[in-house]
């Protein structure tokens, strides 16, 4: 018998971050999350379409809990920046969802220097992970 999202458990109590949130998979797992009543982060580069995407959310899931914040995971200050306040400002992170990403694009270097779909999907996402443990372990 398949999974269905109408198997998962009830979130409440728990929190959630969703990089990429603004569309596709990252979408569909945000949407879910706040119905099974998360608190949830979504962690997002482009500001208006994360904007956008939260009220789909909301939408979907009028009585969530749902904010949005700025996360460019090909620049590694701004993956530090999320991460302290993140770890500042939540209470607890139960789930993290690293699924932004991005693919075949022109040859391009991230801020940090870093090939920009390896710095983006791969770098980034680890850093982001490790910044966010101390919060994550205590949870």
């Amino acid at each position: 018998m398949p999974w269905t999202e109408r198997d998962a458990s009830d979130l409440s109590g728990k929190v959630a971050i969703v990089t990429g949130a603004n569309s596709g998979i990252g979408l569909e797992a945000a949407r879910m999350l706040a119905e099974k009543g998360a608190e949830l982060v979504m962690a997002c580069r482009n500001a208006s379409k994360a904007e956008s995407a939260a009220g789909i959310v909301r939408t979907a899931a009028p009585d969530a809990k749902v904010r949005v914040e700025p996360l460019d995971l090909s620049n590694l200050a701004s993956v530090r920046s999320f991460a302290e306040r993140m770890n500042r400002e939540l209470p607890r992170l139960d789930l993290l969802v690293n699924n932004a990403g991005i693919m075949a694009i022109p040859r391009a270097l991230t801020a940090d220097g870093f090939e920009m779909q390896l710095g983006t999907n791969h770098f980034g996402h680890f850093a982001l992970t490790g910044l966010l443990q101390p919060t994550r372990l205590a949870s």
